[in-house]
């Protein structure tokens, strides 16, 4: 059975718009990405990575092309409407509550829920299903602060869990985890995909990690985007050029990133 493309670019360019002229970061880049898939973007600093994610969940408006979310274009959906659709976790710090978890998981029913904002028991079912997807159930009574970075991100994936939509777009959410939960943490995000079935995308700096579990990987150089499996793209020498360094280099025989010795 062929999967349903849940986002999809078109001929895109990517940048920032100024008055005398666009300042062009990527261009003529063709994505699609699959339902049940997890996928990464990787890239080396400050190669475009968060103005590729801000242009494709229509934070920010493409130069040239086109991005379509359910076969849509992702600028003619209502804010109401996207946030039915689309679900982004940010890295950035949680401002000052007294929430508990499972206010904050809660929190994702907010494009669902009426003027007053009260759950309806479908809303508390979503929220539950969310905390027992995430495995979360024995701190959803502790405010958000008394938990650590590790259990809060799976706290802002349920979230995104409960606000139910076909994708959902992590901005590096391993980011100051030790290599125990940046494990747990992708393993989690795949389980998440292939059991219901969204489309889940994130970016990563942790190059190995996305190599041996992710679905896909979208490839950023300063010369192309790419996409396609690991295999495919050992295969194809994507990773050959990702760092301009000639120290660090892609073992295809290993499939990983090699440090090569070198005299300072």
């Amino acid at each position: 059975m062929e999967k349903k493309i849940v986002l999809s670019a078109q001929d895109l360019s990517i940048g920032y718009q100024h008055k005398k002229q666009n300042e062009t970061i990527a261009q003529a880049i063709n994505l699609a990405f699959e339902e049940s898939n997890l996928i990464a973007l990787i890239g080396a600093n400050g190669i475009g990575k968060s103005t590729l994610l801000r242009t494709l969940t229509g934070i920010q408006k493409p130069l040239l092309g086109e991005v379509q979310l359910n076969y849509k274009n992702i600028n003619g959906y209502s804010s109401s409407e996207l946030a039915q659709n689309l679900a982004v976790v940010l890295t950035e710090s949680l401002p000052p509550s007294n929430l508990t978890v499972f206010e904050l998981v809660a929190l994702g029913r907010q494009p669902y829920t009426n003027w007053l904002g009260k759950l309806s028991p479908e809303d508390l079912d979503s929220v539950n299903k969310a905390i027992s997807l995430t495995q979360i159930e024995d701190i959803s009574h502790k405010k958000h602060f008394e938990i650590s970075d590790g259990q809060l991100q799976k706290v802002l994936i349920a979230r995104a869990l409960a606000q139910d939509t076909p994708l959902i777009v992590l901005d590096e959410p391993t980011t100051h985890l030790d290599l125990q939960h940046k494990v747990n943490l992708i393993r989690l995000l795949k389980k998440l995909a292939s059991e219901t079935g969204k489309c889940i995308l994130y970016s990563t700096h942790d190059l190995d990690l996305a190599l041996q579990l992710s679905d896909q990987i979208v490839v950023m150089t300063s010369n192309d985007v790419v996409q396609g499996t690991p295999e495919y793209l050992i295969e194809n020498h994507a990773f050959d050029k990702l760092f301009n360094d000639k120290s660090i280099r892609f073992d295809t025989g290993k499939g990983g990133f090699i440090v090569n010795d070198f005299q300072l």
